[in-house]
């Protein structure tokens, strides 16, 4: 079992408690690491090193072209070391190699070459005032410390959504992983060490929301916040925030709805169906776990989802033959359970039943599948974040587009029709940052991502995600100065 520093300042440090937190293997739940319980001190200590990166060291007098250069080797780094920081994080978290090792090889570490070249690109702009012998113009500018705090379903995923804009964008950071996925963020600042950066640049602080994550929000001298995680610990997060007014970009949960209407092409519909919440476990925020068929194909489609979900191979992450690896920690192994006994007690009616498959030793549940429900009940309604679903009838579009509304979330919605015209107008009264259509879970760094409602505010990715890292200044210069006595004799 390895016991691991946190990161602050370029050094390795041990907790100010002398306390670590244990980190379990979910495929064996074994603990396998331990991780720092951070305090106030280690916080302080942390930000203080950002602070001195940005204020009197080298990042926050770089020249946007130089800072390019070093988040440019940061993507190499990660390119590098990807085998290495997957299997770290599929230990950690359960989640399968091959969800994670492609992707820090391709598109997620791509988003510091995006924002690399992006630090040289971002311009102010030159406002038409009708100020006479004034110039008015607009800059962009870093908040100096960006406290970072990421989830434990993806923490490489989510911290590389965040570190590279907020990077780009001239910040240094604090990086607080979830205390249930630590591991892969401390790996992390190991590898980039061949990355030559500053000290103070990235500093990583481990332990628990009450302890750490509220000193972190609370410390002054942290002037942003982005985060990702549930609404329990946003709605902490964000009130914390404001006893200080600084802003927070949140990512929080959903209840995203997958819409089969009466014309898809229901093959399609149902591998898309499936590919969209149960290979990752249902634990991603986007997960749609709320499928809203028409009643002319209802009996159609949870046959089909049955038949296929059913064949999933429930097991070790480690072994390639998986395709569901195991829920990503005890806790939330026990709250599945809790949620599917609590339908099953509403009157819910379970069509395909996941618990019981995959090893006897670990935090296992299969596809599970219910209907005989309506969209306002508690399973309809509330975030499950595992492999659950729910099939529920609509009679109409009208009815589809209400019921896919009709929760406190709006993250991302699933429309499924052959009918191109039908498809975008439903997609203009979904309210969801995030609207596929004929295909789910797709991503990019150049496309924004963010929620509406309860699912969170700002954005990651894209130019948006660059300027949720930024203040905007406006510059007042008189090009003819001429200033009367405000008070003449």
């Amino acid at each position: 079992m390895k016991t691991y520093q946190y990161y602050a300042g370029g050094n390795w440090h041990d907790p100010a408690t002398g306390q670590w937190i244990d980190s379990e293997n979910p495929a064996l739940g074994e603990v396998w690491a331990r991780v720092p319980d951070c305090n106030a001190d280690d916080i302080n200590r942390a930000v203080q090193a950002a602070r001195g990166c940005y204020d009197q060291g080298p990042w926050g007098r770089m020249q946007p072209a130089e800072r390019g250069r070093v988040i440019t080797r940061i993507g190499d780094v990660i390119t590098k070391n990807a085998e290495r920081l997957g299997e770290v994080e599929t230990r950690d978290n359960g989640k399968l190699p091959k969800n994670i090792t492609p992707s820090l090889k391709s598109w997620q570490t791509d988003s510091f070459y995006y924002y690399a070249g992006m630090c040289d690109k971002f311009e102010g702009s030159l406002l038409p005032t009708e100020v006479p012998d004034m110039l008015n113009y607009l800059r962009w500018e870093p908040f100096g410390v960006c406290a970072l705090i990421t989830a434990w379903n993806s923490p490489l995923g989510v911290l590389i959504c965040k570190l590279a804009p907020a990077l780009a964008a001239g910040n240094a950071v604090v990086i607080k992983p979830s205390e249930h996925a630590s591991v892969s963020t401390l790996e992390l600042m190991s590898v980039l060490q061949e990355a030559d950066l500053p000290e103070g640049l990235l500093n990583v602080v481990t332990g628990y929301g009450k302890s750490t994550g509220e000193p972190l929000v609370d410390h002054p001298d942290v002037r942003m916040v982005s985060f990702t995680g549930g609404i329990p610990g946003g709605r902490a997060a964000a009130e914390v925030a404001a006893r200080q007014v600084k802003p927070v970009v949140m990512e929080l949960g959903g209840k995203s709805p997958q819409i089969i209407l009466s014309d898809a092409d229901m093959d399609l519909a149902v591998n898309g169906v499936i590919s969209g919440i149960f290979p990752a476990t249902g634990q991603s925020c986007i997960s749609g776990s709320r499928i809203l068929v028409h009643q002319s194909q209802i009996q159609n489609i949870t046959e089909r989802l049955v038949d296929v979900a059913s064949r999933a191979r429930v097991g070790d992450p480690l072994d390639p033959a998986t395709q569901v690896g195991p829920i990503a920690n005890r806790p939330h192994y026990d709250k599945v359970h809790r949620d599917i006994e609590n339908a099953l007690a509403a009157g819910a009616e379970l069509l395909l039943d996941g618990r019981g498959k995959g090893p006897d030793q670990g935090y296992y549940i299969g596809p599970t599948i219910f209907s005989g429900v309506t969209n306002d009940t508690r399973l309809a309604q509330e975030e499950v974040f595992g492999p659950v679903v729910v099939v529920i009838p609509y009679a109409d579009e009208d009815e589809a587009v209400r019921m896919a509304n009709d929760t406190v979330y709006g993250l991302a919605a699933g429309i499924w029709t052959q009918d191109v015209n039908k498809a975008i107008r439903m997609a203009e009264r979904i309210q969801a940052g995030t609207v596929y259509i004929n295909n789910y879970f797709n991503a990019a760094t150049q496309s924004p991502v963010g929620g509406f409602k309860q699912s969170g505010y700002g954005r990651e990715a894209g130019f948006e995600g660059m300027r949720c890292f930024m203040h905007t200044k406006s510059v007042w210069l008189a090009t003819n100065p001429n200033q009367p006595d405000p008070f003449p004799a």
